[in-house]
């Protein structure tokens, strides 16, 4: 069983994925909202570790990359949160995990790991390189305008002014924009199917509460 797994990898991680955003949604939607938001790390860890394995991050070009994409994606938070500084002035709450200064670890993951999954989805139907970077970013763009949604009532984040104003969609975008050019030239490629599940899996569960949620 063992010896097999590697072939089943991506049938499993999907599985799991589909399984922890399904169960989470249907959870919320039967009243036990606060029980299953409170276990958002555990989540995302487990959508890490996954995406680690199958995608995968095995060489040496993708550890370096990952980093770049984790570090400046924690830095321009940073930015955020201490002085208001690109996207507004906002704050986490307490179910994004542990923090460096007020920016959660997780969220310069959520950068690096959106980055990478959106890139080879956008790949698949774009050719030009200019029309798959920004395919790329307007993936990760739509996917944050519906966390933005969704996140003050899960006690992600919370802007000042109550929802996230057009700077922030404005730098989200420019930043998305940079991380994608930059793993263009990688040439960093990865496991389409994997990467779609992931991106629908968080696309049905942000899309749904974004209408069943009101901040």
């Amino acid at each position: 069983m063992v010896e097999k797994l590697p072939t089943y990898k991506t049938p499993f991680a999907i599985f799991i994925i589909w399984l922890f955003h399904l169960s989470a949604l249907i959870g919320i939607h039967l009243g036990h909202q606060d029980w299953f938001v409170s276990k958002t790390p555990i989540n995302l860890m487990i959508v890490l570790i996954l995406f680690l394995w199958v995608y995968p991050i095995n060489s040496l070009r993708k550890y370096i990359a990952f980093g770049f994409f984790f570090t400046v994606g924690m830095f321009a938070e940073w930015l955020g949160v201490n002085y208001g500084i690109l996207f507004g002035d906002y704050a986490y709450g307490a179910n994004f995990g542990p923090k460096l200064d007020g920016v959660p670890y997780l969220i310069g993951v959520n950068w690096a790991v959106l980055t990478f999954i959106t890139a080879i989805i956008a790949s698949k139907f774009a050719k030009s390189p200019l029309v798959k970077i920004t395919a790329a970013s307007l993936l990760m763009l739509f996917l944050d305008y519906l966390m933005e949604h969704t996140a003050p009532v899960f006690d992600f984040w919370t802007f000042s002014g109550g929802l996230a104003g057009w700077m922030n969609y404005v730098c989200w975008f420019a930043l998305a924009l940079l991380f994608q050019t930059v793993l263009h030239f990688t040439g960093i490629k990865g496991n389409y199917r994997f990467s779609l599940h992931l991106y629908l899996a968080q696309l049905v569960f942000f899309g749904y509460l974004f209408f069943y949620l009101k901040p």
